[in-house]
């Protein structure tokens, strides 16, 4: 998976963030660590690669909502 994904940032006219970032990359995580654990308890249907691999990709995603979120509140551009 190489593709980038754009992160647009919610803000109202004030520049606050609309979404809790730490919410949403929370989610993130917490699907990839659910599907990881079924698959380790043995769920069928389920290819343990795939999961592995999408895993890592959510927690990619919640990486850069968390940078791209510490950068717009410490005014980066």
């Amino acid at each position: 998976m190489n593709r980038e994904v754009t992160l647009p940032l919610i803000v109202d006219d004030r520049g606050t963030l609309q979404v809790a970032a730490a919410d949403v990359s929370k989610l993130l995580r917490t699907v990839g660590g659910r599907w990881l654990h079924l698959v380790e308890a043995g769920a069928e249907g389920l290819d343990e690669d795939t999961v592995a691999a999408l895993t890592i990709e959510l927690a990619k995603l919640a990486d850069r909502i968390d940078v791209a979120c510490i950068a717009h509140s410490s005014g980066a551009p």
